[in-house]
């Protein structure tokens, strides 16, 4: 019985499945070119805190080919602003919110032409606390976070431009 229930279950899972195989559905990164495409990175962040972790995550998340040559060159620029929000009577900020807008150049190293240009954006708030070690934590906790979230936001575009181009 219970033989028969797993084997009905495991059909049911599958059907489903199946009908994406004629339906042209191919996973970005099957795209040929664009997994090794995006080992070719060089990125170029700007100083400071957040450009580091921006920098690092990239690389992460490009998975770098740290022996071979880059055939392109990702140019970062950065806007940071922060914003307080909910103003006590003494004009002290309960929370804060921090803006971060990263626009990119993607560029043919041989060539030095910009091969693809594009801007993302992440904004994340967090609340204000009187213990100023609490606030540090605080504010590197969000800038984690900024960076995590923009290096997906730029891996996802920059993927979906190269699997858009022709082969060759």
């Amino acid at each position: 019985m219970r033989l028969a229930l797993a084997t009905l279950a495991l059909a049911a899972l599958s059907l489903p499945l199946a009908g994406l195989g004629g339906c042209g559905f191919t996973p970005l990164y099957a795209q040929p070119g664009v997994a090794g495409g995006l080992t070719h990175i060089q990125v170029e962040a700007p100083r400071g805190r957040v450009g580091y972790l921006l920098r690092q995550n990239l690389d992460d998340d490009f998975g770098r080919a740290r022996g071979a040559a880059p055939v392109y060159r990702l140019e970062l620029t950065m806007n940071t602003v922060r914003q307080s929000h909910g103003l006590t009577a003494n004009d002290v900020a309960q929370r804060y919110q921090l803006n971060l807008r990263v626009s990119y150049n993607l560029v043919e190293v041989a060539s030095g032409k910009v091969a693809h240009a594009g801007s993302v954006i992440s904004d994340i708030s967090y609340d204000s606390t009187d213990q100023p070690y609490a606030g540090i934590a605080a504010r590197q906790d969000v800038q984690n976070r900024l960076a995590s979230d923009v290096a997906q936001k730029i891996e996802i575009e920059i993927a979906a431009w190269l699997a858009s181009r022709p082969a060759g």
